[in-house]
Formats: C-alpha cells, sequence, structure tokens
C-alpha cells in the first residue's frame, strides 16, 4: 500500500519526573500538578529513536513542544508527502497524521473478539 510507504514512524511526548527550583515550579508542573519535564521522542518505521526533544516545561502542549521540533535549526526532518503517526493529542496537519477524536481502535471486547470501532461516549 502506498499510503503505509508513505510513513516515516510515529512520534509521542511523555513527562519525565525533575526537581527544579522552587521559584521555576509553577512553569514545570502538568495540569495533574506533579513536576515534570516534557520529552518529544519520535521513532522510525523500524522502532529506532531519530530524534528526541527534552527540555519543555510540564505545562507544555504537545502542539506547542512539536512546533518547536519542527521549527529549530536542528530540526525534524519532514521530507514532503510522507507523514508520521501521532496521537489524538496532536492536530492533524501536512506531516501528521491523527485518529479521530472520540474513537477508540484495536478493542479486544472480554470474551477475545476484536472489535473494528468503538466511539467513546
Amino acid at each position: 500500500m502506498k499510503t503505509c510507504q508513505s510513513c516515516l514512524g510515529a512520534l509521542d511526548g511523555t513527562y519525565i519526573d525533575v526537581r527544579v527550583r522552587a521559584e521555576d515550579r509553577v512553569r514545570y508542573r502538568t495540569c495533574k500538578g506533579s513536576i515534570f519535564v516534557n520529552v518529544l521522542g519520535v521513532r522510525d518505521r523500524d522502532m529506532r529513536f531519530i530524534y528526541v526533544l527534552a527540555g519543555w516545561e510540564g505545562s507544555a502542549a504537545d502542539g506547542r513542544v512539536l512546533r518547536d521540533a519542527i521549527t529549530r535549526p536542528t530540526r525534524l526532518k519532514m521530507p514532503r508527502g510522507n507523514y508520521y503517526l501521532v496521537d489524538s493529542g496532536y492536530n492533524n496537519h501536512e506531516g501528521f497524521l491523527s485518529p479521530y477524536r472520540g474513537v477508540r481502535y484495536h478493542l479486544i471486547s472480554k470474551n477475545g473478539v476484536r472489535k473494528q470501532h468503538v466511539t467513546e461516549s
């Protein structure tokens, strides 16, 4: 399938617990109240990390961190016509493909039967 050949890999953000000075805690505090640094990781189709951007405050939204990753001098490379898979925390945009919001994919029911798509209520 040509569409899958255009997929470069996947990316996602994660939090890493950190200790910061008291005056910096507000910026590093997440919406759940923990003090974290936000890290963006990008993997290729062979599951190898090809890009990591660390250092953003825990309060920074995933989209903001991604925007920084694609605009800085050591940016994430985006060949035209290709895309990365992202989760629903990111917006669909040229080069990034996210699932429909409110739909969970690849669920297996209690009896082991795979459900195709389930819409969250």
